[in-house]
């Protein structure tokens, strides 16, 4: 019932930005620095990442001493990880974070990279230090909780958490992360309206899956097999879904489909132990 790929759909925030503005005014329009800048904004744009990375380290080295020229290492950085090259992305933002120690959007990228690669404790500790630097930053604070959450620190996660509502209430990130605590807590009431409103922006199987298990937490059967079924409608093969849908019919007494759901779920990946604890008394 928790959202287990959270690790999944925090990386997939991950995007690149230009993180700054540099005001041109005074500068020469034809200066290469800035149309390297532009060109590669523009490769960006059209996920032309090897391109991006040229103009970028092209920009670098027409102006090596240019304070800015951290930002476009941090760019670079997030464009090598976009390349599949997050070694190489790794050391880019460890360079671009000896240069400037205290720029939170390169501590954000280098932990966003170290989360893709599954460094936890060390993409936990970035966003430990950006908190630091900025206790209300948004983004630092969905990522620290989450990671905390599922390391079984309930505290810290529930008061990171805090900081995310009372900053952005209606947000996407702050509705995973508080449908995810309270599915943990148990609070399973406060995690179905949580879950329901991101269904509502973003069906997500994560979170048809989420909602079907809390409704089987408190017994709502009926609610539980309503949410399911739209579920598989829209992903017909989830093996979470076959898993809540065992769990369905045990509670039903239909043992032979539960059973059956069971064997199914396991076949298409989820995990045995699990699925077998649906039948242990």
């Amino acid at each position: 019932m928790i959202l287990k790929n959270y690790i999944t759909i925090i990386v997939a925030a991950i995007v690149i930005l230009w993180p700054f503005t540099i005001d041109a005014a005074g500068e020469d329009e034809e200066d290469v620095y800035f149309i390297l800048m532009g060109e590669a904004d523009q490769a960006i744009n059209d996920k032309n990442y090897a391109e991006a990375a040229a103009r970028l380290k092209d920009a670098i080295n027409v102006r090596p001493d240019a304070a800015s020229n951290v930002l476009l290492m941090s760019n670079l950085g997030m464009v090598y990880s976009a390349m599949g090259q997050d070694s190489l992305a790794l050391a880019t933002l460890d360079k671009a974070h000896q240069i400037a120690p205290s720029m939170v959007t390169v501590i954000l990228n280098r932990a966003r990279i170290r989360l893709k690669m599954g460094d936890d404790a060390r993409a936990y500790d970035d966003f430990a230090k950006v908190i630091a630097l900025d206790s209300l930053d948004a983004t630092a604070r969905y990522y620290h909780g989450m990671i905390a959450l599922y390391g079984g620190d309930l505290g810290t996660a529930g008061r990171d958490f805090e900081v995310l509502r009372d900053s952005d209430p209606d947000g996407f990130d702050t509705k995973v992360a508080m449908a995810n605590y309270y599915a943990l807590m148990r609070n399973d009431a406060e995690a179905i309206k949580y879950y329901k409103s991101l269904i509502g922006i973003d069906p997500a199987v994560e979170f048809y899956s989420g909602l079907a298990g809390c409704y089987l937490a408190i017994g709502d059967l009926s609610a539980a097999s309503e949410t399911i079924a739209d579920g598989m409608k829209l992903y017909p093969r989830d093996p979470e879904l076959y898993y809540y849908r065992a769990w369905l019919n045990r509670d039903r007494f239909r043992l032979d489909d539960a059973h059956s759901d069971a064997r199914i779920a396991i076949g298409l990946g989820a995990d045995s132990r699990k699925v077998g604890m649906l039948f242990k008394k």
